[in-house]
């Protein structure tokens, strides 16, 4: 991926079924970890076919083999995240697409958190039978996100957080 280089989002679900599509995103950089992009204002399309558009800029982490991606929101109240537990993403052309397995981590800009989706990840796990196995990676991985995050690692840090902002803003103003 080359930096400037702009993306699509899809996300499925463990049926197979796609979930949303997200409008343009904008490659930051790639790391041996993870891919970072950025968006602002982006068009979302739902199952449903209904469609809306994101407040804020985003930037976004797909990582390449945790089971989560992560979305720092720029809210005018502060820096929220919003993790996704979710397959590693695949490429396919200039898509990026991935799993979601329901559970989510809100953080909020005072440092609390919350868990998401737990009913709707209960349902999920019998109506579309997730394995023993999906069911300890998605637990671990909620886990394992819950510590990046009280340990303060990235992307967990208001000045990477910025440094990949001030990156989009400088991309965006040359277009």
């Amino acid at each position: 991926m080359k930096k400037g280089e702009k993306l699509t989002i899809h996300c499925y679900k463990h049926n197979g079924k796609i979930d949303r599509i997200s409008g343009e995103a904008v490659v930051l950089e790639e790391t041996d970890e993870y891919i970072v992009c950025a968006n602002n204002k982006v068009k979302l399309t739902e199952n449903d076919g209904r469609s809306h558009r994101t407040k804020e800029t985003a930037i976004l982490f797909f990582y390449k083999n945790e089971w989560f991606n992560i979305l720092a929101q720029l809210k005018k109240y502060g820096l929220f995240y919003y993790c996704n537990i979710a397959s590693p993403f695949v490429f396919d052309g200039k898509i990026i697409k991935y799993i979601d397995y329901d559970l989510d981590l809100r953080i909020f800009p005072d440092n609390t958190f919350k868990v998401l989706d737990k009913n709707e990840y209960k349902y999920h796990k019998i109506t579309m039978r997730y394995s023993d196995e999906i069911d300890t990676i998605v637990q671990d991985s909620l886990n394992r996100l819950i510590k990046m995050k009280e340990n303060g690692k990235a992307p967990f840090q208001k000045e990477l957080i910025e440094k990949y902002y001030n990156m989009y803003k400088e991309i965006v103003s040359e277009e």
